[in-house]
């Protein structure tokens, strides 16, 4: 990226990257505070993190206009490690996470998210819907009565408000007015205040006091790789939702290191991990932001309202956080994806349905991906194998069988291909002719020298024609067919 571009990124749309900006600060005060409740952290652990990624993406990222802060994909992974080890061993984490991120950017891996289907990032979206939805059951059990119209009247605000108008957020009205409400009425709820102390001061650097030794790194590594994986797959997916949205294209493995040097950086200054946000990101764009300069903006101007508004906001009733977190719960599942159940192919909605599955009952959605992606993989291949066949002819005298192999040959179609030949037929000569097919992989080149070996055994001479460049290569590199003693070695075997 040249100069002349990145000054066009933070200075070519400033005032409505400035107004996006500041709505989208706005926006994430509640869900920040609300995603380091879920984690088990102090409102503070959101907050700062919030601003520390918004602020240092902004410069670092490959994504102008997408806005990245605490998030409640990364925040549900934290839970296990807070109530075991306490916040020391969070911010350790998260500074491994950001270092994973950018050797996943200096390795390339954002081109992987090629591998990654349309049903596997289905199921990750409706599995962390359902996630943020669980996370708020704790705030809806053994609450004060009150806790119930509350939250009903928190949805119904967030619904039905911008019927009125949209220039003001809608979840910001409900906190305004839902924390009015209780503070007149003087009614007995929990509050933000309660959940923690919030920050009334800039934040500072600090090491993670946490003994530096190879134990500390086996509690902390598993839950790091599954921060940075998980953050880098919904960066990637968001970043992929704003360049469809703005018609502009996004560097992948600048984003992974952008992330990577965000979340290290805010481990240093005791916040929590975070990655790109889909929800804040799509009300940025359509707000008019474009640049660099939005997310900064964000960034900026959150701190300031916590810092200097801190007492207003511990005032703030929890039921308003938890009607935003359920709208945000109902806004991130793909409520379509349940109608094409019915019309989607049946290999697409397993994957689908069993990333949620496993997503939900790891709690991790690292692996519930893994398995979308591995289920998808088999499917694949198993869908092409069938798109094998071949077929045989015999020259007139008798003497010559050619069989024409035609499609893919590779691990799952293998077996097909050695079942298709007739090695008790004496013919004198057999042609193999894979014009119309290509060879993949150690598996498709054992059967190929299987087979010719089988023919030349029984006193058949072999010819293979037509082979590609690329099949040529590999068989030339690992067939064995033609080398001495081959014969020999499938004799015993």
């Amino acid at each position: 990226m040249n100069f002349d571009t990145y000054r066009r990124q933070w200075f070519g749309n400033i005032r409505g990257d400035l107004l996006s900006g500041l709505v989208v600060a706005l926006a994430l005060i509640p869900e920040a505070i609300a995603f380091s409740i879920i984690a088990g952290a102090d409102p503070k652990v959101g907050l700062y993190a919030s601003f520390s990624i918004a602020v240092i993406i902004a410069f670092t990222g490959g994504r102008p206009g997408m806005i990245s802060a605490a998030t409640a994909a990364t925040a549900v992974l934290m839970v296990t490690l807070v109530a075991d080890h306490g916040l020391e061993y969070l911010f350790a984490a998260t500074v491994l996470a950001g270092l994973l991120q950018i050797g996943a950017g200096f390795l390339k891996l954002g081109n992987l998210m090629r591998f990654v289907s349309r049903s596997v990032m289905t199921g990750f979206v409706n599995a962390l819907a359902i996630l943020i939805f669980m996370a708020q059951i704790p705030e809806l059990v053994d609450v004060p009565w009150l806790t119930y119209p509350l939250v009903a009247a928190g949805l119904a605000i967030i619904y039905l408000f911008p019927y009125v108008t949209r220039a003001v957020p809608s979840p910001l009205v409900t906190i305004l007015v839902l924390t009015a409400l209780v503070l007149v009425m003087g009614w007995d709820v929990r509050t933000v205040g309660d959940m923690g102390d919030l920050p009334d001061t800039l934040p500072v650097f600090l090491i993670p006091d946490i003994p530096l030794n190879f134990e500390t790194l086996a509690i902390i590594l598993p839950y790091s790789a599954a921060i940075a994986i998980v953050g880098l797959l919904e960066s990637l997916m968001t970043a992929n939702i704003v360049d469809d949205l703005t018609d502009t294209p996004s560097d992948r493995n600048q984003e992974c290191v952008g992330q990577g040097i965000a979340n290290t950086a805010t481990g240093f200054i005791g916040g929590m991990a975070g990655c790109a946000m889909i929800g804040q990101s799509i009300i940025n764009v359509k707000s008019g932001g474009r640049g660099r300069l939005s997310a900064f903006t964000a960034g900026v101007v959150l701190l300031f309202l916590v810092v200097a508004l801190g007492d207003l906001v511990a005032r703030i009733p929890m039921p308003a956080l938890v009607a935003i977190m359920i709208m945000v719960s109902i806004g991130t599942f793909s409520w379509s994806s349940i109608k094409d159940l019915r019309t989607h192919p049946r290999s697409s909605s397993v994957v689908m349905l069993a990333t949620v599955a496993v997503v939900v009952y790891t709690h991790n959605l690292a692996i519930g991906v893994l398995v979308g992606v591995l289920l998808s993989g088999l499917f694949f291949a198993a869908k092409i194998s069938q798109l094998f066949g071949v077929t045989s002819s015999l020259s007139e005298d008798g003497r010559v069988r050619t069989y024409n192999v035609e499609g893919q040959l590779f691990f799952a179609s293998s077996e097909d291909f050695m079942a298709a030949f007739d090695f008790k037929e004496a013919a004198d000569k057999v042609v193999i002719d894979v014009s119309r097919a290509h060879i993949w992989d150690i598996s498709s080149v054992a059967a190929l020298d299987m087979a010719v070996l089988k023919f030349r055994r029984d006193g058949s001479e072999v010819e293979i024609v037509g082979m590609n460049e690329a099949s040529e290569t590999m068989v030339d590199k690992l067939a064995v067919h033609d080398k001495p003693g081959a014969i020999d070695k499938l004799a015993a075997h």
